[in-house]
């Protein structure tokens, strides 16, 4: 009974998910900006969590510790990619995904970008459905869990701040940053993004809910070899010089003190996102 009762919420959840992203899909046919659909990521995991909770018959112990850190990891998210792309127009990537999906872009984008954005987003939500499902107080192991996504929320919003600060500078236009947790690590907000879903994963994990690992190997999946680090890393050397630099003496991914053997360049830095 349990479980059909958990999945009629996981149904209800990906239905309103869909529905979000056709009324965004609609507004982005409107303005030719499909790059819309980066804000909608952190609400979309947000309302996943809301709706679990308010279709369950009940919650457990840990619900609202949940549904807070969820809310303020969306939020924080949202404003961050909404600020850095406002007035910007589309996205380089989003124009190439349209040159590669004509004629027609503007249809095929409802599957191809906010559809799959939907689904993607109802997959990485569920360990938030089991973790609010418990029944029983967290344990070490979600204790460990709630430390987790603390930090990697926090980390994640320390390095997005460092990184917006170096690029309002106009001199740091062509330029690597390697400064603050950048120094450690040419990807820390990814890494804290990655942080966040083994975090909640081991919450979900701690109430009964370790099949929900599908969540955080999908996320770091696409953190790794997809939409991200392998993503942006194709052609960030041409369009930075001094990349290749700080590429050979920076931890990809997981922060790591600098190899002294390189060179390093005075006064670059980073962008995950270019």
């Amino acid at each position: 009974m349990t479980s059909h009762i958990a999945w009629d919420s996981a149904a209800t959840a990906l239905a309103v998910l869909l529905l979000a992203a056709v009324a965004t899909w609609l507004l982005s046919v409107r303005r030719k900006d499909v790059s819309i659909v980066d804000s909608l990521w952190g609400p979309m995991i947000a309302l996943s969590g809301w709706t679990y909770a308010l279709t369950a018959p009940q919650v457990g112990p840990a619900a609202v510790l949940v549904l807070m850190l969820a809310t303020l990891w969306a939020a924080r998210l949202t404003w961050h990619i909404t600020a850095r792309n406002w007035g910007h127009g589309e996205d380089r990537r989003y124009q190439a995904i349209r040159a590669r999906n004509e004629p027609n872009f503007p249809f095929k984008s409802l599957y191809l970008v906010f559809g799959l954005q939907a689904v993607l987003a109802w997959v990485v939500s569920l360990p938030l459905m089991a973790a609010l499902a418990g029944t029983t107080p967290l344990g070490p192991i979600g204790l460990f869990g709630i430390g987790l996504w603390v930090f990697g929320t926090v980390f994640e919003g320390i390095a997005d701040w460092q990184l917006a600060r170096f690029k309002s500078d106009p001199q740091n236009q062509q330029r690597v940053m390697d400064l603050g947790l950048w120094r450690y690590s040419r990807h820390p907000n990814y890494f804290g993004e990655f942080c966040v879903w083994w975090g909640a994963w081991l919450v979900a994990a701690s109430v009964g809910g370790a099949w929900t690992i599908v969540s955080p190997l999908l996320m770091t999946v696409l953190l790794l070899r997809i939409s991200g680090v392998s993503l942006l890393e194709q052609d960030i050397g041409l369009r930075r010089p001094g990349y290749a630099d700080y590429a050979d003496r920076t931890s990809p991914f997981f922060p790591w003190p600098p190899r002294r053997a390189a060179a390093k360049l005075n006064g670059e830095a980073t962008s995950c996102d270019g």
